[in-house]
């Protein structure tokens, strides 16, 4: 249907059509016209090469000079900024320049609301004009599901930029024509219109940088290229350029599209996951009408298109489903930046542009523009310090919001070279999150042709991806599969969901995609219940396993200086403890077994595999008597979930595995089946009964295919990481990375049971902690069961959520799940009472959360709530279970 309307339209839209095999190339290639994308001084003449510096920065464009300003602020000298060609030549000088804080989570939301805060006042501080306009921006929705999503859309969107003070308003179709005149709202359902969005011309806004940078010190160096970065001793030591080399304290990798190639490149290999897309947007001449400068940007993630004003007429570009992959190996800038337009690969864009805006099927074109972008195997950026390098920083894979996230990207790892730390969460965008398993070009390669049509797509609660698949699985994976198994994906470790009975439609569950109750409902209820009744397997191999050995003191040491809780207790005793940096947050959240005198077992999250080796090797002491090895591989980890997993262990290995042979949090090493040398836990991760068994991997099916057969008379059956969550949300229990993260402290979620300050042991955090029980809590962790909330009907909770209490904002929640004990929705989540006096925060008191009317945003409906600083799945219980009886006693006196 396009194309057959295309050909009607002017000559000079479509060269495509009269010029189909020339190779059409506009005269022009750059979007804008900045003489500052030559040289901060204007001289063309290379400038000296220092010997050395205490900071090198490599990448010229507006993410190296973010880092190097406000590096600068920071009172930082003796910094370096190269760049392999021109200033701001690369990719800064084609992107879009839109900055919008409508962004799939609250960090990029924040960054983003920063930068345009800053382009704003470059202006004044340097007096370069940035082309900074507020112009406001436009999300629209076709549908409902879009009006409600969680991916950077409407009502979901709305109430979380709220939380943050960042205005936005709902608003319906006739409000978009008023404020659009171009856009057709024939088919839409709403929108979310952000008034505080901005156009800029990044090539201005990159050189205001560089002059406020080079005002205070920064050396600028152009056509200056890195080749490899020198290490000694696991620390960055030298910079070797084409021109020489440069002795440093630190580097920078703010390469961009070249940042994977200089990783690999550097004496000691660096991982920087991401990979180059071909990126399209389209510029038209002036309309007939002048789009006037501050027109609304319009992002139609429907139609996967955005559109803005530029020099009246429009540019718009997309993220199509079927997105091109980019090679830079062997390429220079030049050839990158200068890639040859592909009308054909453009028209569905154009098209769902024309049916956006019909007005325009006279406009003429000026330019299509084909801009490299980087991509990353999750959406997110790359930021911090890598974990095998001391000093090598990385801030790269914008996914094509290097514009909207580099002033606040800049900020936050300036903060983090200054201060050990940047001043907000940034975990979603720590390089630490990915290891090497992640850098396979052929997985880059695959992954971001998923990636970059995701950044429309509508993504329901708990999506997956597709790509890159089966990367690591458990040695149970095939008989799991076989069985029903439905599988997500974690730090590339595959993992069981929820097993689909046999006779269930199974297509109808792997296609289910719902913001509301969803099919695989009764199915994880199921395995929940069985949990409870009977006996349940998940198959948890995934969790991080390190092993930390010395032949003295040593391993005892290091983890009492690391670990909040002590340490220091008999073999076999297990400790749940957190790791926690100098402020007393939570830098991870583990589980230690004393296997002996001195060799500990520890137990992390998933995707704490990178970050706690990192933490860990940190503060371990150069001693060759102290040996830290990550075991993640040599163990199958099965959870026995239930009051008959007893029975079935005590059948396998003819010992009692009652509570008094076998007391809670306590590990023997025993045999299983013909199995010998199964680690065996008391403990659960979800508050039920049951065994954790940590089984080397060649043992792995034999003792799998024994429990599954001895558990049959005890009515076992496999369960998933669904009705895991479900049952350690119930119990109020946190875990790393969703609840907990480096700004919670343990008196910040009721866990100061578990640090030892009754012990005269200096440990990481202490005196922040002490420093935080003198002056009090300001905000606390809470469980809120959700009441009048229709599970049937209503839209289900699933984390980010506002909280208010007495009608006020008091917080947002963490995660959430259905609890099937409680027949309710359980949110976890913090709250804050509001500042006191001259707006400074107020200590939080357990009165302030028993005696508040609290209630949770979903998508702009609020649900009534009860909050509770405890547990209690064990009151609703009783209670369901008095109700029962009552009941039960009724119909046998009827």
């Amino acid at each position: 249907t396009c194309v057959r309307s295309s050909r009607a339209l002017s000559p000079v839209l479509l060269p495509r059509l009269l010029l189909p095999h020339t190779g059409y190339r506009s005269a022009s290639r750059g979007l804008w016209t900045s003489p500052h994308c030559m040289t901060v001084s204007g001289d063309s003449q290379l400038l000296p090469l220092p010997s050395q510096a205490r900071v090198v920065i490599c990448g010229g464009g507006i993410v190296g000079t973010s880092v190097a300003y406000h590096l600068a602020k920071l009172g930082w000298t003796d910094i370096v900024l190269l760049e392999q060609g021109r200033l701001g030549a690369g990719t800064t000088r084609l992107c879009a320049g839109i900055v919008s804080v409508a962004k799939p989570i609250s960090i990029e939301c924040q960054m983003a609301n920063y930068s345009n805060s800053l382009y704003q006042q470059l202006e004044e501080e340097t007096g370069i004009k940035t082309g900074y306009v507020k112009t406001g921006s436009l999300c629209l929705a076709q549908n409902q599901d879009r009006f409600i999503s969680l991916n950077g859309s409407l009502k979901r969107l709305a109430s979380r930029l709220k939380v943050m003070g960042i205005s936005c308003n709902i608003i319906k179709p006739k409000e978009v024509a008023k404020l659009h005149p171009l856009v057709n709202i024939h088919d839409l359902v709403g929108a979310l219109h952000l008034p505080a969005d901005a156009v800029v011309s990044p090539p201005e806004v990159n050189h205001a940088l560089a002059v406020a940078a080079a005002g205070q010190g920064v050396q600028i160096l152009e056509r200056t290229s890195v080749q490899q970065v020198l290490v000694e001793k696991g620390h960055v030591m030298a910079v070797e350029t084409d021109r020489g080399s440069i002795e440093c304290e630190y580097f920078v990798n703010c390469a961009g599209q070249w940042a994977y190639e200089l990783g690999q490149a550097s004496e000691m290999k660096v991982s920087v996951p991401l990979h180059g897309c071909e990126h399209f947007y389209l510029l038209t001449k002036p309309l007939q009408e002048p789009l006037p400068p501050n027109a609304p940007v319009v992002i139609d993630m429907d139609g996967r298109i955005y559109a803005r004003p530029w020099q009246g007429g429009l540019l718009s570009g997309g993220f199509e489903k079927n997105p091109k992959p980019i090679f830079t190996e062997g390429r220079n800038q030049l050839e990158i930046q200068n890639m040859q337009e592909d009308w054909d690969h453009f028209e569905p864009m154009l098209c769902a542009l024309l049916r956006r805006m019909p007005g325009l099927e006279s406009a003429e074109i000026h330019q299509l523009v084909n801009c490299p972008e980087s991509f990353t195997p999750d959406m997110r950026c790359l930021m911090g310090e890598t974990p095998g390098v001391s000093g090598y920083y990385v801030l790269a894979g914008m996914n094509s919001s290097g514009l909207a996230f580099a002033g606040g990207a800049g900020k936050y790892l300036a903060e983090w070279m200054t201060y050990g730390y940047p001043t907000a969460n940034v975990w979603p965008l720590d390089i630490k999150r990915f290891g090497n398993l992640q850098s396979s070009r052929t997985f880059l390669r695959h992954r971001v042709m998923e990636v970059m049509p995701l950044l429309y797509e509508l993504k329901v609660p708990r999506w997956d991806f597709q790509t890159g698949r089966q990367l690591r699985t458990s040695p149970l994976y095939d008989r799991l599969d076989t069985q029903g198994a439905r599988w997500m994906e974690k730090h590339g470790f595959e993992r069981p969901k929820y097993f689909v009975p046999p006779g269930k439609d199974l297509l109808s569950l792997d296609q289910s995609k719902t913001f509301y109750k969803p099919d695989w409902f009764d199915i994880v209820g199921a395995e929940v219940k069985c949990c409870k009744e009977a006996v349940c397997v998940i198959d948890m191999s995934s969790f991080t396993k390190f092993e930390l050995t010395s032949t003295g003191d040593q391993a005892l040491e290091l983890l009492q200086h690391l670990c909040a809780n002590d340490l220091d207790v008999p073999v076999g005793h297990i400790v749940h403890t957190g790791m926690l940096n100098e402020r007393g947050g939570y830098e991870n959240d583990c589980s230690v077994v004393r296997l002996s005198k001195n060799s500990f077992f520890i137990v992390s999250p998933t995707d704490q595999q990178v970050h706690c080796w990192s933490w860990i090797k940190k503060h371990m002491p150069n001693d060759p008597h102290l040996h830290l090895e990550d075991v993640s591989w040599k163990y199958t980890a099965l959870n026995l979930i239930g009051p008959r997993a007893m029975d079935v262990l005590a059948e396998l290995s003819y010992v009692s595995m009652t509570p008094d042979h076998f007391p809670s949090m306590f590990c023997k090493e025993m045999s299983v089946g013909y199995a010998n040398g199964i680690r065996v836990m008391s403990m659960t991760h979800t508050g039920e009964p049951g065994f954790m068994l940590y089984i080397p991997i060649e043992y792995a099916l034999h003792v799998y295919n024994e429990v599954m057969s001895v558990g049959q008379k005890y009515g076992i059956r496999n369960a998933g990481y669904y009705a895991l969550r479900s049952l350690r949300i119930e119990k109020f229990f946190a875990f790393w990375g969703q609840d907990l993260d480096a700004f919670t402290t343990p008196l910040e979620c009721g866990r100061e049971f578990r640090v030892k300050f009754d012990k005269d042991t200096n440990f990481l955090g202490r005196e922040a902690l002490l420093q935080q029980r003198q002056d009090g809590v300001f905000r606390r962790f809470v469980m809120l069961v959700l009441e009048d909330h229709d599970t049937e009907l209503d839209l289900w909770p699933w984390w980010g959520e506002p909280i208010y209490r007495n009608g006020q904002l008091a917080g947002t929640t963490t995660s959430s799940a259905y609890s099937y004990t409680l027949e309710r929705h359980v949110c976890l989540g913090f709250v804050s009472p509001p500042p006191g006096k001259e707006g400074l925060p107020t200590p939080i008191t357990p009165d302030f959360i028993n005696r508040g009317d609290y209630e949770v945003d979903i998508a702009g409906q609020r649900y009534p709530a009860k909050a509770k600083l405890y547990p209690f799945s064990s009151l609703f219980t009783q209670q369901k279970r008095r109700k029962e009886d009552m009941e039960l006693s009724n119909l046998q006196g009827k």
